[in-house]
């Protein structure tokens, strides 16, 4: 005859984890150790707590970070605080920048390669301003006022030369232009009549020079440049529009460059790399 257990019995699993979930309650709390990782079951699986970040230990791994900075005295003084043996430095002449991988690959390790420092330099306004007018014709109010507004980027002619050749510019923009001439002293002359609805209009003469030189700084905290601009012009029904074009700003902006990659050159302690890290 076999024997079935009775009801206490079939119920004693149910009573087992009554007696389990009393003991879990009765526990003392367990201060977990920072900078391990715990494992604990539960009603709904594992629970894992894990205790290895820095937020936990007070200490990072390692360094990482990007960071950019806008001159070569900055760079230079990150560079120095932060480099190893293995650290690696870029330059793209096409971007204008400079990068320094300070944890590259050493020749007998692998290395991260995410601490990362760029020096990428910006533009000045007086730069830009001067390269949005390159080529273009305007009238003369918006030509003299350029003029202007940038007269101490003017060199040759002198500032206060120019500053008079921008108000005779101005004073003349309801003239009629009807004839120009280069003269010997390498001026342009534009002959004009001011009241051409009177039988003798009162006439005169506007000279500008063919050739004048800037000064400018291309990057922020960078040296000044200078650039000849040539000076353009188009009579078009007694109307003078003015311009000018810079020579070979290109040219000037690779060279302020190769100055300031030289700067970094002679502070970092490896060679200058030509290409962009991976």
């Amino acid at each position: 005859m076999t024997n079935y257990p009775s009801a206490e019995l079939v119920s004693a699993p149910g009573e087992a984890q009554a007696i389990i979930d009393t003991a879990v309650r009765t526990l003392q709390p367990h201060e977990l150790e920072p900078g391990c990782i715990y494992a604990f079951n539960t009603p709904i699986g594992v629970h894992q707590v894990d205790l290895t970040g820095p937020q936990y230990t007070g200490e990072l791994p390692r360094k990482t970070g990007r960071t950019t900075v806008r001159d070569a005295v900055s760079f230079l003084a990150y560079y120095a605080k932060h480099k190893d043996d293995a650290t690696e430095v870029y330059s793209d002449v096409e971007d204008l920048s400079v990068t320094a991988v300070l944890d590259a690959h050493a020749a007998d390790e692998p290395g991260f390669g995410d601490h990362r420092l760029t020096l990428s330099l910006r533009p000045t306004r007086a730069w830009t301003d001067w390269l949005k007018l390159d080529g273009l014709l305007v009238d003369q109010d918006k030509f003299a006022n350029f003029l202007e507004d940038h007269i101490h980027h003017l060199v040759e002619p002198d500032a206060a030369t120019m500053l008079e050749i921008a108000q005779s510019i101005k004073a003349t923009t309801k003239a009629e232009f009807q004839s120009s001439s280069r003269l010997q002293s390498g001026e342009r002359k534009f002959s004009y009549v001011e009241d051409t609805k009177a039988s003798a209009g009162t006439k005169g003469d506007l000279a500008i020079p063919e050739v004048f030189k800037i000064a400018v700084p291309p990057f922020e905290g960078a040296d000044v440049y200078s650039m000849t601009a040539r000076f353009k012009y188009r009579t078009d029904r007694g109307q003078l529009a003015l311009g000018f074009k810079l020579e070979q700003p290109e040219e000037r902006i690779k060279a302020a460059f190769a100055d300031v990659l030289g700067e970094i050159a002679n502070g970092v302690s490896t060679p200058i790399l030509n290409g962009t890290p991976a």
